[in-house]
């Protein structure tokens, strides 16, 4: 038997169950109609004969497949890297970064943890996998992108914080094993840092579809049962590893270890966070309005919280998560595995402590949707910093492209496999697609559609009577300059407009606005000696005439034409 034959019988039926791999191929009649039915269409489409064929059948571009370590961390933004941030020290991934590759414009698609999780587990836009907030669980059928490697002979692991949706489907716990995965450690929700909960009860984990109780700090808990899974797995298969952490999430607290580190540093306060006409300037009524909410800083969590300390607490959290890494580049090492292991490191999107006068994410400027990823081992290039726009949505397919793989037709992303060996791309994406859709629990925030692309910034708002925004990303990188406005900008705002609104229109179901139940007032309070509502923008104080009668509804394209105003040069 060559490589291909094995490969092919170990990956597929060492690992498929006789059921499924009949129901995949020839449509077998001796299960129950209805179960078969149901296999036939979860992954008639996706696990195809044309994709096994082309994956197996003598295109994968590696004899000998890469084991993949994934780490996922909760919250932490583009610049909580020691090498992007004077005011913390974070060893290993600095060694990532120089050893390997750093994505400097890697994104989420949406800043919410549920649809982030959801677009790197089955490579697409929000509103195609329908994982719309941190409620609603993913559809019945969905693929995760994991379920590839197991058909083609990876052993593989989760370990760590699953959260897609909070509202498990009925006859589920929110932390049931899921499809894909061999070995499987995780818990409810958010987790908690600690094993005795704030209101006593004890934290438990799920492993394996065991309840198991929490013994420790949870970064190195599940730091453990990550190296247990590698030491006790089969050494013959190549693996992948999901390692996904609950830190640096909210409330942030550190290992004990790190409880009093940085106390010799000062946590700027940004610019953009004072309550001034300057700030605010061209800026949309709801930022303004948020300062005094749930998640703004004049009623933080609708508290007094101390922001900047609130962030000192963040940076404390992500040592752990820096030790975690350091442990596994150990193990690596010792175990000979440094040459034919690639480990990345994201976030699953970032976090904002007073910019604009906001903390928290779910909106569409900088520190919210822009997040680290770090790429490092064997082929990569070393010290090699990536400029092109990476994704969530590009994990998948770059996971499948290091095993071999070619991916599956519903992936919206692509491999940044390439890229990271330091390999040009003459037709990498223009823009991105950014989609945020309004939560009832959190009401301050609309529904927000943005379009990034290497020199500007378009962010709509869908529902709402306020005004747009357009940045110029290189020359305005903080956001602080509206150029919604701006006659010179015009036809850019007409082109970035359509782009995004074709992007959105791309879907299997049809455009449409998901939505859930509400069954909460939300989180609506305000402090009554804070800050007020916004004013209108100076540009909408006018009295109306007969040509704002007739030329408010003109398209941005034909105003561009009629104008002899050109968008400004760079």
């Amino acid at each position: 038997m060559n490589d291909l034959k094995r490969n092919w019988t170990n990956g597929l039926l060492g690992r498929a169950s006789v059921v499924m791999l009949i129901s995949i191929l020839v449509g077998c009649t001796d299960v129950g109609e209805s179960n078969q039915r149901a296999e036939q269409k979860r992954y008639q489409s996706d696990f195809s004969m044309d994709w096994l064929y082309r994956s197996f059948g003598g295109q994968s571009r590696v004899s000998k497949p890469k084991n993949v370590i994934y780490v996922l961390t909760d919250d932490q933004r583009y610049d909580e890297l020691g090498f992007m941030n004077p005011i913390i020290e974070t060893p290993n991934m600095d060694r990532m970064a120089a050893e390997g590759v750093h994505f400097k414009n890697a994104f989420v698609t949406t800043a919410l943890c549920s649809p982030s999780r959801a677009s790197i587990l089955t490579g697409q836009y929000m509103h195609n996998h329908g994982v719309v907030d941190n409620n609603k669980p993913p559809r019945d059928g969905t693929i995760f992108f994991p379920e590839y490697l197991q058909k083609a002979g990876y052993g593989t692991a989760f370990v760590g914080k699953w959260h897609m949706g909070e509202l498990a489907p009925a006859g589920r716990k929110l932390d049931d094993p899921q499809p894909g995965f061999d070995h499987w450690v995780s818990f409810a929700g958010q987790g908690h840092y600690y094993p005795i909960k704030p209101n006593g009860e004890q934290s438990m984990l799920n492993i394996n579809g065991d309840a198991v109780k929490q013994k420790g700090y949870i970064t190195d808990e599940l730091t453990d049962y990550a190296l247990d899974w590698l030491d006790s797995r089969d050494s013959e298969e190549p693996f992948f590893m999901y390692l996904s952490h609950k830190a640096v999430h909210s409330n942030f607290a550190p290992a004990q270890r790190h409880a009093e580190q940085y106390a010799d540093r000062t946590i700027p306060v940004p610019a953009s966070q004072a309550d001034t006409p300057e700030n605010y300037a061209g800026k949309p009524m709801w930022v303004k309005n948020q300062r005094n909410s749930w998640h703004g800083v004049d009623f933080p969590y609708h508290s007094s919280l101390d922001v900047q300390a609130y962030k000192m607490r963040y940076h404390r959290a992500l040592s752990a998560v820096d030790e975690s890494l350091g442990r596994l580049f150990k193990w690596l090492e010792d175990n000979g595995h440094a040459d034919d292991t690639i480990v990345m490191l994201m976030g699953d999107n970032g976090f904002m402590f007073g910019e604009h006068g906001l903390i928290d994410k779910r909106n569409a400027y900088e520190e919210s949707m822009r997040v680290p990823l770090l790429a490092w081992g064997d082929g990569l290039k070393a010290n090699h910093v990536v400029k092109e726009i990476a994704a969530n949505i590009d994990i998948a397919p770059t996971i499948l492209d290091i095993a071999g793989l070619e991916s599956p037709e519903q992936f919206e992303g692509e491999s940044l496999y390439s890229l990271a060996r330091g390999e040009s791309e003459s037709e990498w994406r223009d823009d991105l697609l950014y989609e945020y859709y309004w939560e009832f629990n959190y009401p301050s925030t609309p529904t927000t559609f943005a379009l990034r692309t290497d020199d500007y910034k378009f962010i709509t708002y869908h529902g709402l009577w306020d005004t747009e925004e357009l940045y110029d990303m290189r020359t305005d990188p903080k956001e602080m300059h509206n150029l919604i406005h701006d006659p010179e900008y015009l036809a850019v705002v007409a082109d970035l407009r359509g782009k995004l609104f074709a992007r959105l229109g791309d879907s299997r179901d049809g455009l449409s606005v998901p939505y859930t139940e509400k069954f909460s007032h939300g989180a609506v309070f305000r402090e009554g000696e804070r800050s007020k509502a916004a004013e209108f923008p100076d540009q909408w104080l006018r009295n109306g005439s007969e040509r704002d009668l007739r030329d408010f509804m003109k398209p941005d394209k034909v105003r561009a034409g009629l104008s002899k105003a050109k968008p400004a040069a760079h």
